[in-house]
């Protein structure tokens, strides 16, 4: 599902990759764990295409991303690629219904069957009685969960998540791995995702450890 060989990235002087290589599965969920700006969010950032590389290459199902234009790589991310941040970026203006829609709508897709995957997919999540709440209306783990609605809505090829739990209490966080696991049981969703959570990193299938750039295991 993603192949990424000899990635590096420099800011200025500053080398923050140097030189990684990784590999996950389809279905699998891989762990990027490491100290405080080991490289671990930038190599998330460049994998999820939000960000460039200076030099590597990434194939993600079976597309090599160099050989994509930006107007080509815009629509591949919306098609194969969902994100979950450790502070959501729901629209505040906009229902969890509402919320959860707008990556489909994006992508120009029918308005009645984007709106019942939508349903579909907040009741899946526990979420069926919140459709019509504002984020402002929402507690966290709520909000973390109408987020991970969205990531799935384009039936995306892998869920990126930086710090997913970053944001959340000990039991919403415990329920966050749980889904995650469910996820993967029921949709053979692919995760990557970044943490500082042991435990989150202990249910993953393959961890890979940072340090200074560089993969150490």
């Amino acid at each position: 599902m993603i192949e990424a060989k000899n990635i590096t990235k420099s800011y200025g002087n500053l080398q923050v990759l140097k030189g990684i290589d990784l590999s996950v599965n389809k279905g699998e969920i891989a762990a990027i764990v490491g100290a405080s700006g080991a490289g671990k969010t930038t190599l998330l950032q460049i994998l999820g295409t939000l960000n460039k590389k200076d030099s590597g290459q990434i194939i993600i199902n079976g597309t090599d991303l160099d050989k994509l234009s930006e107007k080509q790589m815009a629509r591949f991310r919306n098609q194969n690629i969902g994100f979950v941040f450790q502070f959501h970026h729901l629209l505040p203006e906009f229902t969890a219904l509402e919320n959860v829609c707008i990556p489909a709508f994006i992508a120009k897709s029918n308005k009645t069957k984007t709106t019942d995957r939508a349903k579909e997919l907040l009741d899946f999540l526990g979420l069926s009685h919140r459709l019509s709440h504002k984020p402002t209306e929402l507690s966290g783990g709520e909000k973390q969960r109408v987020a991970i609605a969205r990531s799935l809505i384009n039936n995306p090829s892998i869920i990126f998540a930086d710090e997913p739990s970053g944001n959340l209490d000990s039991k919403n966080t415990r329920e966050l791995y749980e889904l995650i696991l469910s996820l993967r049981e029921r949709f053979m969703q692919t995760f990557v995702i970044v943490t500082h959570n042991i435990k989150l990193a202990e249910i993953s299938d393959k961890t890979y450890v940072i340090n200074d750039g560089l993969i150490i295991n």
